[in-house]
């Protein structure tokens, strides 16, 4: 791995690196879509690079694949990677954009740090950048490979046309859409919890590209769904491709979906599990859930989910439902603001105090990051081992790197 000579510098600089970050990802950002705009225009996520969220999460990634490699100079933080390899192949990043990548980096880091960067510092988080790159380059390849293979076609082209055959209306902001391949080709297999990215023509003819989680995967279809995002009371602009499919996706359409990815998703087993989410978080859980149900699962299943109330809970009626077809479940829900009074729901944030975690659980999490700050201790307390919490976070995940 990392080779003893470059750990130690690496290990002396990191502070410096990390604490200039935050001048280091903007500037690397600018160049690089200077030289290359189309990648801004049909690869990167615009509201992402207009909230600076993106940038946040590749900061997050340098830094913790650097941190691991001194603590662990033999080791790889394979969990980091398969995580950032799932998001990569979704979005159609392909093996050629990691020179691209290390150019502009490089020579930010360069202009912010100045005569710092010595040949044998550059020579040393060279050596960090194409360790993680090459890691990820093959765990990429692997990805398209399987993808290409479990629904036809090009690995270097996994965009398929896929038909809308239904639209549903969950809530005033939340759309499910039940699409089949155009061509009338199989669907490519789904494990409950995964996403599919979506790639959507603007008005100004850009192709952007979101991931929406599975909220279902029926026979020979497959069901995503999208929650409109608002303008932010900060300033934070509205969701560029949410409002288009809300806008203007309907049956009978065709839209370009790429295959099911994502390293989260429900594992094997027969031991309890929690589903804990606040918000849409509750679509991969609504997967997990009702592939439960149709396998007539025994395990003990408890479902906890918060939300505004009653209006703003998408499949609301779907967790009733699949709690009572199985066996041994319980759904316990949180409203901030509920409407009247129901018995089997709480006011509040969800509390964990509250709710019954049997020993043995593997806990499944998905939602806005402080929910999962808030959850997750609460499951440490509880006693759930740090291995058996795993959690999916929409959009770039600014917990990487952390103690997550």
């Amino acid at each position: 791995m990392l080779s003893a000579k470059s750990a130690e510098i690496v290990e002396a600089t990191l502070p410096a690196v990390g604490g200039a970050i935050g001048e280091i990802t903007p500037l690397f950002y600018g160049k690089m879509f200077a030289a290359h705009p189309e990648l801004l225009r049909d690869l990167f996520n615009r509201g992402n690079q207009a909230n600076g969220t993106q940038r946040q999460a590749l900061a997050g990634s340098i830094a913790a694949f650097a941190s691991a490699l001194v603590a662990h100079p033999d080791q790889r933080p394979d969990a980091m990677l398969a995580r950032i390899a799932h998001k990569h192949v979704s979005v159609g990043i392909g093996n050629a954009q990691y020179k691209i990548v290390h150019e502009h980096l490089f020579a930010a880091i360069v202009e912010v740090l100045g005569e710092a960067v010595t040949p044998e510092v550059a020579a040393a988080w060279d050596e960090v950048y194409w360790l993680m790159a090459n890691a990820l380059i093959a765990a990429e390849d692997r990805l398209r490979t399987e993808a290409a293979a479990a629904q036809g076609g090009d690995p270097d082209d996994l965009w398929r046309p896929y038909a809308v055959v239904a639209r549903f209306q969950e809530t005033d902001d939340v759309v499910s859409f039940l699409v089949r391949p155009a061509d009338g080709g199989p669907v490519p297999p789904a494990r409950p919890g995964q996403y599919v990215s979506v790639r959507a023509t603007m008005a100004d003819g850009a192709r952007q590209i979101r991931q929406y989680s599975l909220s279902g995967n029926p026979d020979g279809a497959l069901r995503f769904t999208v929650k409109r995002v608002g303008a932010g009371a900060s300033g934070e602009p509205a969701g560029e491709v949410s409002n288009h499919l809300h806008a203007h996706l309907n049956a009978g359409d065709v839209i370009e979906v790429a295959p099911p990815l994502g390293d989260v998703s429900l594992a094997d087993g027969d031991g309890p599990v929690l589903l804990a989410s606040a918000g849409i978080g509750n679509t991969p859980m609504t997967a997990m859930l009702a592939h439960l149900a149709a396998t007539g699962s025994t395990r003990t299943v408890v479902s906890v989910h918060g939300d505004r109330d009653q209006l703003t809970h998408a499949f609301r009626a779907e967790l009733g439902r699949h709690t009572a077809e199985l066996a041994n479940a319980s759904a316990h829900v949180f409203y901030e603001q509920p409407l009247g009074a129901w018995p089997q729901e709480r006011t509040g944030l969800v509390d964990l105090a509250t709710v019954p975690v049997p020993a043995g659980t593997t806990a499944y999490l998905c939602g806005p990051v402080p929910f999962l700050r808030s959850v997750r201790a609460q499951l440490l307390a509880a006693g759930v081992p740090a291995a058996d919490i795993h959690y999916e976070v929409f959009g770039p995940d600014l917990w990487l790197g952390q103690d997550a």
